[in-house]
């Protein structure tokens, strides 16, 4: 049985190295049809070189990982949506902590009024 898995493991890692390596060279033959034409001093580029582009982009924009079928700003809402009921159910108290500890972050003016003292009387 163990040795089932095993061979599984390695079999995905073959497939996976040869995923990778139909990526890059695709990289490779859609730089060098394209960008010499399109480019006038555009040079052909190396499997290698077309590897290191196609991690660059990586990097710059992303692991394509998504919101799992949502839009982006669908999980900008989520996020909205549950900070409003956060704040919703604060204190005047914990809004205030709240609002100044965030506010070093972000570097926000916010001035905390301080209430005003009873006059003494003599």
């Amino acid at each position: 049985m163990k040795r089932h898995w095993i061979l599984k493991g390695i079999g995905f890692g073959i497939l996976a190295a040869a995923f990778i390596f139909a990526v890059g060279w695709v990289v490779m033959m859609l730089w060098n049809w394209l960008m010499p034409e399109i480019f006038t001093g555009a040079n052909e580029i190396s499997y290698w070189q077309a590897m290191g582009i196609l991690l660059l982009s990586k990097i710059l924009f992303g692991w394509g990982r998504g919101c799992r079928g949502r839009g982006h700003w669908q999980g900008r809402q989520d996020w909205r949506t549950k900070m409003r009921d956060k704040w919703n159910t604060m204190s005047p108290e914990e809004r205030e902590k709240f609002k100044g500890s965030w506010g070093r972050y972000c570097n926000w003016e916010i001035k905390v009024e301080e209430e005003p003292k009873a006059k003494e009387t003599v």
